[in-house]
């Protein structure tokens, strides 16, 4: 795979420079075909800046479920006051139809597909239509027996709205393929050459599918060029989020699923921060290969089978219970640990003079930054805390201040922070701008950390990697974190950081 290369340095994230800075030398690269009208490099000083990770947004895709769900209640409002013997006005009407598009939905007859087909859903549409009209005689016989439905007035209802969602569906799909040729909506194509070649060949050959591939991102070996040789190869992470901003990329292809590989995963985070909707192409049977389970009947793409990936909901019901849980607990515990703190803080101000509180800037949720505060362990200037990694050994640190860092109680006022909502009591730890910017040109993966709000303590640091350890690790652990991010989850790790503390109390060290 041709792509950016660099010894992963072991570096730290704990709440402040506690390991040793990485090599600042230019990752080597292999050269590799690009076009230059869909990928501009970064130029002047600010390629160099942090960026603000991508906050995820809604995007306005033209799927067609509105048009669909407009056909189906139709069809199921017209059955119901057309059918002779039946007649039921528009006011009963209206929840037919509404249990008609409840019924479709459940049966996935909504969810995105690239080669839609009415007579492909016809099963679907007669099934949902015989255990609608059959639901709808037995609410009429319950409320008025002298009502009863017979048996021919259901059969037709039923064939009546079959025929007419089969047909209201087939004018709306065939509408949407010719909008699609006039207006394909571009897409980036992601895997292994040889079988995302050959995806972005028939993409980019039959236009009916609505996507026009405007570039390749490689995941596997290097191998021979294939169909899809004509569009850019795009290799590192910047490229690819250049290529989404700069084509207004709205889709992305995978032929492996997002579980086969770090890189593969990443790349899926990185397509749903931007609003993308997401594919899975399989070429060559991975998914049966990997016993994927798939949500729906698979579609088509010129003969490969395709799949809509749907991401995780983002649940902000429960992220308001997380928001709501850490602000209670952050103040009862400055509350707890009020005489603690005030100890500190004298013993901070007679070993190292006035300037108990250590103010620094760090980067937040969605690459925002915030003032980090901590009980002050050395004296150092601004410049240097900011791109200076470690200061394990430094001379200038007393007794006191080492202490403090060992224990971790100079982290203490970081609650203050989650009060003010900078931070959460559990997520990943949050750096400096300067060292962001570093690792998210070192690591790929590393910018998708922000996605969730940064903790005082994390699933990296329980897991014992503080101190002189590896950022991939770290950036692994705190993705793994996120993508399967539980409040049950946050009260595990609290209890696994509390338990570790007090290990260090008890053993003295």
């Amino acid at each position: 795979m041709t792509m950016d290369s660099a010894h992963a340095p072991h570096t730290g994230q704990g709440g402040g420079p506690r390991a040793a800075e990485p090599a600042a030398g230019p990752a080597s690269r292999t050269a590799v075909r690009r076009s230059v009208t869909a990928i501009h490099p970064p130029r002047g000083p600010k390629a160099e800046r942090s960026r603000p990770a991508v906050r995820p947004q809604r995007v306005r895709r033209r799927d067609g479920t509105v048009p669909l769900m407009s056909a189906d209640a139709l069809a199921a409002v017209a059955a119901a006051t057309a059918t002779p013997a039946l007649g039921l006005p528009l006011v009963a009407a209206a929840p037919v139809a509404v249990l008609a598009g409840a019924l479709h939905a459940q049966a996935g007859l909504y969810r995105p597909r690239l080669a839609p087909s009415a007579l492909f859903e016809l099963p679907a549409l007669a099934g949902r239509a015989v255990v609608l009209w059959c639901v709808t005689a037995a609410v009429v016989a319950a409320v008025d027996p002298r009502q009863a439905l017979g048996w021919t007035p259901l059969a037709v209802a039923v064939c009546l709205q079959t025929v007419l969602g089969c047909a209201g569906r087939g004018l709306v799909h065939l509408l949407r393929r010719r909008a699609a040729v006039r207006r394909p909506a571009s897409a980036l194509v992601v895997g292994p050459r040889a079988g995302a070649g050959a995806v972005a060949g028939a993409l980019y050959e039959r236009r009916e599918y609505g996507l026009h591939p405007v570039g390749l991102v490689e995941t596997g070996p290097a191998g021979e060029d294939g169909p899809g040789s004509a569009v850019p190869l795009l290799v590192t992470h910047e490229d690819v989020r250049r290529a989404v901003i700069q084509n207004s990329v709205r889709h992305a292809v995978f032929t492996r699923p997002p579980e086969a590989d770090e890189r593969t995963a990443s790349l899926v985070r990185l397509f749903h921060d931007h609003g993308c909707r997401l594919w899975l192409a399989d070429p060559v049977g991975t998914a049966k290969i990997t016993g994927m389970r798939l949500p729906h009947p698979a579609d088509q793409l010129w003969g490969f089978a395709v799949q809509p990936l749907l991401p995780r909901p983002a649940r902000p019901v429960e992220r308001g219970i997380k928001r709501a849980v850490d602000a209670t607990l952050a103040l009862l515990a400055l509350l707890a640990a009020a005489p603690v703190m005030a100890l500190c803080a004298l013993a901070v101000r007679i070993a190292d003079g006035p300037g108990v509180i250590f103010r620094q800037e760090r980067v937040g949720l969605y690459g925002r930054p915030f003032t980090l505060l901590k009980f002050r362990t050395l004296r150092a200037d601004e410049h240097e805390s900011a791109t200076r990694w470690t200061v394990a050994g430094d001379v200038r640190m007393s007794r006191v201040g080492s202490f403090l860092r060992k224990s971790s109680l100079d982290e203490l006022p970081q609650l203050w922070n989650v009060v003010r909502g900078d931070m959460s009591l559990v997520g990943p730890r949050p750096e400096r701008p300067f060292f962001v910017a570093k690792f998210s040109s070192l690591h790929p993966g590393y910018e998708a950390r922000h996605r969730m709000p940064v903790g005082i303590t994390g699933l990296a640091q329980i897991n014992g990697l503080r101190g002189d350890t590896s950022i991939e690790d770290r950036a692994r652990f705190d993705n793994h974190y996120i993508d399967t991010w539980s409040l049950w989850q946050d009260v595990w790790i609290l209890v696994r950081t509390a338990a570790s503390f007090f290990r260090f109390r008890l053993g003295g060290s």
